[in-house]
């Protein structure tokens, strides 16, 4: 079986702000408004792939969406597919089994970062006096913490001076900023997971896709993944795939990837 590990936001999908052609298909709206699309070939490459549970288990694909959104932010996307079994929200740190949170695995998740609670409460402590923050503070589920800086550099520079960088990741991703406890990684999820669903199969093949340093744990976690050429330079493991020129879009070179491996 090939489980499926794939992050959402630039890799399976594209805000309305990124040229991915005239032929695409909505797949995201919020408060009305048109936020985010796959391509038409993608859309048509996952309907063949694992557009339904019946279609998956033909092809023995497990897909698993493994995002940093929220459970909320997940909920509004909507894939031409039939809603899966399992997702992996806040950056792994909530499972979703039929739509519903799995509250085993989020206490799990609460334990597993227990360590790096008092260096969250700092780091939420100084977010909020910072002069460059244009963002509400925000806690996800006791899980990491987000905002958004004018001058996102300087916030993670001072931010890595009061911390301790064994215990919390600190990164931006353009404006965004982010404290995240070391341990809660995609790159977790994935093994956590699978650990999980290795008692209900013989054997696992693990593919993911990702484009963020959130990704990058989840990358080398795998025993085949891909990467976008802007994640290169990132990427300690030398056998992910980089996409080729050829294709405009990564989506597509992802899903080209998994079919690949279907054969």
């Amino acid at each position: 079986m090939i489980i499926f590990f794939s992050d959402l936001d630039k890799t399976l999908i594209y805000s309305y702000k990124h040229d991915i052609g005239n032929k695409k298909v909505l797949v995201e709206l919020y408060e009305g408004r048109e936020i985010s699309y796959v391509t038409e070939k993608s859309a048509n490459m996952m309907k063949k792939l694992f557009g339904t549970k019946k279609i998956a288990k033909e092809n023995d694909i497990f897909f698993v969406p493994t995002t940093t959104r929220t459970v909320q932010q997940y909920n509004r996307i909507k894939l031409p597919i039939e809603q899966q079994s399992y997702a992996l929200t806040c950056n792994g740190g909530v499972l979703l089994v039929d739509g519903k949170e799995d509250k085993k695995w989020y206490k799990e998740s609460l334990d597993m970062i227990q360590y790096a609670s008092d260096e969250m409460k700092k780091g939420i402590e100084y977010l909020e006096k910072d002069t460059n923050r244009t963002l509400e503070v925000r806690n996800i589920k006791d899980l990491f913490v987000f905002t958004k800086s004018s001058k996102p550099d300087t916030t993670i520079k001072e931010l890595k001076k009061i911390l301790d960088n064994e215990k919390v990741d600190v990164f931006s991703n353009g404006v965004k900023v982010y404290i995240v406890p070391s341990k809660l990684t995609k790159g977790n999820a994935v093994k956590r997971f699978t650990e999980k669903i290795k008692k209900q199969v013989t054997s696992v093949t693990i593919f993911s896709a990702g484009d963020s340093k959130f990704d990058i744990p989840m990358l080398e976690e795998a025993d085949v993944a891909v990467a976008p050429k802007e994640l290169e330079k990132e990427l300690c493991e030398k056998n992910i795939g980089i996409k080729p020129d050829k294709y405009k879009v990564f989506s597509e070179y992802v899903l080209d990837v998994l079919n690949e491996l279907t054969k």
